[in-house]
């Protein structure tokens, strides 16, 4: 793993990098192969409350996770155990697709998509981010799951048996929505 680490009204000394460096490599033993991804990892502070952002887009999942706490290690410490959660979340996903279907199924990435839009005083609309990314096929309950690592209330995706694009998000109840396209 290459480690990108950035600091926020922080400066990065040599003991920050090494513990971040430290706690994240940890990871590699879930793969067989270790990852060759880059890491991103955002520090900040903001009103005496540390947050860490930790991003790992890998060929077959997007690892990310975010913590805030009052202590910088303890946030590392607690952002590892996010990303320990996630992966072991997908591995569990896979395999049982994989027994329930006979045939590995394809892996999947995918980046969030999300275009947030402000409104000004004169009612105008102003987009202030756009985000691009490749949709690839898959079923909606590997969207779901990457909703969830991800974090999101909504994943676009294209759907692997009609090539349609579809949308799934986060209800109110907890439960989860499909919006497929009306096609005439």
């Amino acid at each position: 793993m290459k480690f990108n680490i950035r600091g926020e009204n922080l400066e990065v000394t040599g003991a920050i990098k090494e513990y971040v460096e430290k706690k994240i490599s940890k990871l590699e033993r879930y793969f067989d192969v270790a990852p060759t991804s880059d890491v991103h990892v955002n520090l900040s502070v903001y009103n005496d409350e540390q947050r860490i952002e930790v991003t790992i887009p890998m060929t077959n999942l997007l690892l990310r996770g975010e913590v805030q706490h009052i202590d910088l290690y303890a946030a590392v410490d607690l952002v590892v155990d996010k990303l320990e959660r996630q992966i072991r979340k997908y591995k569990t996903k896979i395999n049982r697709k994989t027994r329930q279907n006979g045939a590995p199924k394809y892996a999947f990435a995918a980046m969030e998509k999300s275009a947030n839009s402000v409104e000004d005083e004169d009612d105008e609309i102003e987009i202030v981010r756009t985000k691009r990314f490749n949709l690839k096929p898959m079923d909606s309950e590997e969207a779901i799951l990457q909703m969830d690592m991800l974090g999101h209330e909504f994943f676009v995706f294209t759907n692997d048996q009609s090539g349609d694009t579809n949308v799934v998000y986060r209800r109110r109840d907890g439960k989860y929505g499909l919006i497929e396209p009306n096609v005439f």
